[in-house]
C-alpha cells in the first residue's frame, strides 16, 4: 500500500489557511483519513519569498506523493511548482497573469483575515513575471476550475491557458467559487490519480 498523499494548498492573494476553500478542503481530507498530510502555508511575502518558502516546504515532502491545490494567485504559485516538479495540481479561478493586474494595485492592501498590511510594488510585478509558465510542458497533470461570473479575473483567460488540462467551467458562481465543496470529490479523484 503506498504512502497517503500530501496536499499542499496555496490560498490567494490578501487571504490566509483560514480561507473557506481552504476550510473546506482540509474538513475533506479528514474526511477521507488524509487531514494530518494537508499544508497550509500562510503566504504572506513578495513573489520571490514566498516561492523561496514553497520550495523549501515541496522539497522536504516525497515528491512522488504531493499533490496541489492553488485558488487565484495561489494557482499561478502551484502552476509555477507543477510546472518546475512535475507535481499535479488543481487550480481554483485561478490567476493567470497577476503581473498585468498587480500594475493598478500599486501600493498597501490589508489581508482580509489576518488585517495583516501587504504592499504591492513594482519590483513584485517583475518578481511575477519570473513565475510565468507560459507554456506548459505537464498540462495533463492540471485539472482547473473557473466560474463565468468571477468578478475578479476574466476565466477565459485560464480557459485559454490551460485548453490542454482538464478545464471545467460552471456557469455563474463567483471568484471565491461557489459550492467549493462539491468539486473537492472529483478533484481528488483527478489530483490521486495522477500519482498511481
Amino acid at each position: 500500500m503506498s504512502a497517503p498523499a500530501t496536499v499542499l494548498y496555496l490560498h490567494g492573494f490578501l487571504s490566509s489557511p483560514q480561507s473557506k476553500k481552504a476550510q473546506q478542503t482540509l474538513r475533506y481530507c479528514k474526511q477521507r483519513g488524509m487531514g494530518e498530510n494537508v499544508l497550509i502555508p500562510q503566504m504572506r511575502h513578495g513573489p520571490a519569498q514566498t516561492m523561496a518558502e514553497l520550495k523549501v516546504i515541496v522539497e522536504a515532502q516525497d515528491s512522488r506523493r504531493l499533490v496541489l491545490i492553488g485558488s487565484s494567485l495561489g494557482g499561478f504559485y502551484a502552476t509555477y511548482l507543477a510546472e518546475e516538479y512535475g507535481f499535479p495540481a488543481a487550480l481554483i479561478n485561478p490567476a493567470v497573469r497577476p503581473f498585468e493586474l498587480w500594475q493598478e494595485h500599486l501600493g498597501q492592501h490589508r489581508n482580509y483575515y489576518t488585517d495583516e498590511i501587504h504592499t504591492v510594488t513594482k519590483k513584485h510585478i517583475e518578481e511575477l513575471k519570473k513565475l510565468d509558465r507560459s507554456q506548459l510542458q505537464y498540462p495533463r497533470n492540471i485539472m482547473v476550475l473557473l466560474q463565468s461570473d468571477d468578478e475578479v479575473l476574466d476565466y477565459t483567460q485560464a480557459r485559454e491557458k490551460f485548453n490542454s488540462s482538464r478545464c471545467i467551467v460552471r456557469e455563474n458562481g463567483s471568484h471565491s467559487f461557489e459550492d467549493f465543496a462539491a468539486e473537492l470529490p472529483a478533484i481528488f479523484d483527478f489530483l490521486l490519480s495522477r500519482l498511481d
